[in-house]
């Protein structure tokens, strides 16, 4: 495999075109809001920073961000964008990789959680969220919920996305809790495929991995915008918190 991983340079040449419904201000606005919101006076860092969709009108709502993320092609992406030279990038494992200083909010969103494709490096993305925060901060994640219970009976491939030059479908392997989506892309008249593995996620199964981590839940939705969490979602933003130190009373 490239060294950058499934996001190589091919990929990323064509990262944003293909995620185009991503970059509508119907999507980008509200996500700033509700991360500027929790930010406060405070930094981000974001897990997965990519090509900065987030990130840098982040930084131009007045809050600063580093970004952690393992591709290179990515992140030559964003720093040749008009305000991406102002956010600071460490090239690793947002699973592992540590960044001085700490943050009032980490967010890992658009479903990058499931590129961790163990339990254990999920657990360990959560616990390395945890060590960055500082007291009374938060970690995000917004990540789509398996579509299990759409599926037919005894299919395990799922259409996401289908238009005249893109096609995209999920294939679920339930007994490993993984799931593949395959990407077909029509350029220069020709269909190019590229596959990447990930490992789906449950909300009760979140909420463990931040309690192990440290964390307790202080909300979720099924949006941005706030949206209540049903059992109809489809989506999950999730927000847990790092407790402040309990208080010690020095005059007992």
């Amino acid at each position: 495999m490239h060294k950058d991983g499934y996001f190589d340079e091919r990929v990323a040449a064509r990262y944003d075109e293909s995620s185009a419904e991503m970059l509508d201000p119907a999507v980008v606005i509200p996500t700033v809001d509700f991360l500027a919101a929790l930010a406060g006076k405070g930094c981000a860092l974001e897990f997965g920073v990519g090509t900065g969709r987030i990130a840098i009108p982040l930084v131009q709502r007045g809050v600063p961000v580093h970004g952690i993320d393992s591709s290179e092609a990515m992140v030559a992406r964003l720093r040749a964008k008009p305000g991406g030279g102002d956010i600071g990038v460490t090239v690793g494992d947002f699973a592992t990789a540590a960044v001085d200083g700490m943050f009032s909010v980490v967010y890992l969103i658009f479903n990058t959680i499931m590129n961790l494709t163990t339990q254990e490096a999920q657990i360990a993305g959560f616990r390395n969220a945890a060590a960055h925060l500082e007291p009374g901060g938060c970690f995000v994640i917004e990540v789509m919920l398996p579509d299990l219970q759409r599926l037919p009976p005894g299919e395990r491939i799922r259409p996401f996305r289908i238009s005249e030059t893109q096609l995209g479908f999920d294939e679920y392997h339930i007994a490993k809790q993984e799931l593949v989506s395959h990407h077909f892309e029509m350029i220069d008249g020709r269909w190019e495929r590229w596959s990447m593995p990930f490992r789906y996620v449950w909300p009760a199964e979140l909420d463990l991995m931040a309690r192990l981590a440290g964390m307790r839940r202080r909300e979720r939705w099924s949006g941005w915008k706030k949206e209540p969490f049903t059992s109809d979602s489809n989506r999950l933003v999730a927000v847990w918190e790092l407790p402040l130190p309990a208080k010690v009373d020095l005059l007992r």
